[in-house]
């Protein structure tokens, strides 16, 4: 990782597994190195589709989201803003995430398609592939319960978007403290 790049963890919360068939729900990022800076939002859904165990798992209602959450647009106008507020016209944002390619895919889908961008260009790191890489563990000693465990994480995730993120970025930032690299 070279200086220019500022990290920033992302969870998301959806209404099933695929975007534009499913809505996404709630976002939750923090700047891994900087925990401290934080940003949470909840959607309207742009879909009547939903996997019933996707809103159990979430506790979310599409109804509640429907009245209270913001549009899809002013949503990611919002993400993106504060993406920029925290990685700088001289910095390059990189999405972290804990099984990455699912929350990827919301993310850049809905970036593109509501504001036809997406900050992160194609830069998201996954957590549980580079924990496997770095530690020479098997893909299933990649979930969030052994990792928490073999790194004594304290903070655990419950799905909500944010409290996930932030759960996530402390486990990332423990692989890079026990597995350093060549930059440690």
């Amino acid at each position: 990782m070279t200086s220019n790049e500022v990290l920033i963890s992302i969870d998301v919360e959806t209404s099933g597994p695929i975007p534009g068939e499913f809505s996404l729900l709630s976002i939750g990022a923090c700047a891994v190195d900087d925990p401290d800076k934080q940003f949470e939002c909840y959607l309207q859904p742009i879909t009547e589709a939903y996997d019933p165990k996707a809103l159990e798992v979430s506790g979310l209602s599409l109804d509640e989201l429907r009245r209270t959450g913001l549009t899809a647009d002013v949503a990611m106008r919002r993400l993106e803003e504060w993406v920029r507020s925290v990685a700088d016209e001289s910095s390059s944002p990189v999405m972290v995430g804990f099984n990455a390619p699912f929350d990827w895919s919301f993310i850049n889908y809905y970036f593109h398609r509501f504001l036809g961008r997406n900050p992160f260009g194609f830069s998201a790191i996954d957590i549980k592939a580079y924990y496997m890489g770095v530690a020479g563990s098997s893909w299933h000693d990649t979930r969030s319960s052994v990792m928490r465990k073999a790194l004594n994480a304290s903070l655990e995730g419950d799905h909500n978007a944010l409290h996930d993120a932030l759960a996530q970025a402390e486990l990332f930032r423990l692989v890079r403290q026990r597995h350093p690299g060549p930059r440690g």
